[in-house]
C-alpha cells in the first residue's frame, strides 16, 4: 500500500530547483500557486477558493510529508475535511439552505475560540514534543490559529481574517527555520493578501449593515 503511494506522488517530489538550500519539488511550487490563488479567491468572496484551497492542501500534505513534519501534514488532512464542510456551508449554510451570507462573528463565538486556542496549544504541544517536531510550542499554536480561522471562514465570518493574520505571522519565520524558503515567501503573501481581504470583507460588511437594516425595518 505505502509502495503504491510512494510511487503515486513521487512525480510531485521531483526536484525542479534549488532555492537556498531548498530543493523546491513540484509539490511546494503547485502549492504556493494554488495557496496564492485560493486566498485571492477568498478575498473576493468567490466559492471557487474551497476547491483550490483542497488541491493546496494534497500539494502541501505531501511536500510536508515528504520533509517529516508530521504536524503540518495532518494539519492538511484536517484542513481537507473542514474544506469540503466550508464549501457546503457557503452553498446552503444560509436560510431556507441558500447561501451563507458573509457576517460578523458573535463576541461570544470569539472569545470562546480564542479560550479553545489555549488548551488546544497545550495539548499539541505535548504531543509534538513527544514526537520530536522542530518547534513543538509554535507548530501547535499555529495549528490552533489557523483551525480557528478556517471554522471562521467557513461560516463565513468576517473575524477569520484576524486569526489568519496572527497564524501567518508565525508561520513566516517558522518556515524560513524549516529551510521551506519558497514557502516562507508565500506565506508572506498570504499575510498581505489577509490584510487585503480584511478590507475588502470590511468594505462588504459595511455596504451590507445598512442595507440589512433597510430590509429589516
Amino acid at each position: 500500500m505505502m509502495h503504491w503511494l510512494d510511487s503515486w506522488v513521487a512525480p510531485l517530489n521531483t526536484v525542479l530547483f534549488h532555492f537556498g538550500q531548498d530543493a523546491v519539488t513540484w509539490a511546494e511550487l503547485l502549492g504556493f500557486a494554488t495557496g496564492a490563488v485560493g486566498v485571492w479567491l477568498t478575498v473576493r468572496f468567490n466559492i471557487w477558493n474551497f476547491p483550490i484551497g483542497i488541491a493546496n492542501n494534497v500539494f502541501f500534505l505531501v511536500l510536508f510529508w515528504t520533509a517529516r513534519l508530521y504536524a503540518d501534514a495532518s494539519l492538511q488532512i484536517v484542513y481537507l475535511g473542514l474544506g469540503f464542510l466550508g464549501w457546503w456551508e457557503w452553498l446552503h449554510g444560509g436560510e431556507r439552505r441558500s447561501r451563507r451570507v458573509m457576517g460578523h462573528a458573535s463576541p461570544k463565538l470569539v472569545g470562546l475560540l480564542a479560550f479553545l486556542i489555549v488548551p488546544a496549544t497545550w495539548g499539541l504541544t505535548a504531543i509534538l514534543s513527544a514526537a520530536h517536531d522542530i518547534a513543538p510550542f509554535w507548530d501547535a499554536l499555529t495549528t490552533a490559529l489557523s483551525l480557528a480561522a478556517q471554522w471562521l471562514l467557513n461560516i463565513k465570518k468576517l473575524q477569520n481574517w484576524y486569526f489568519w493574520i496572527a497564524a501567518d505571522v508565525i508561520y513566516v519565520p517558522l518556515y524560513f527555520v524549516k529551510v521551506l524558503y519558497l514557502t516562507g515567501i508565500v506565506y508572506i503573501l498570504f499575510l498581505s493578501l489577509c490584510g487585503f481581504g480584511l478590507r475588502a470583507w470590511m468594505r462588504e460588511s459595511a455596504v451590507r449593515e445598512p442595507h440589512a437594516e433597510v430590509v429589516a425595518a
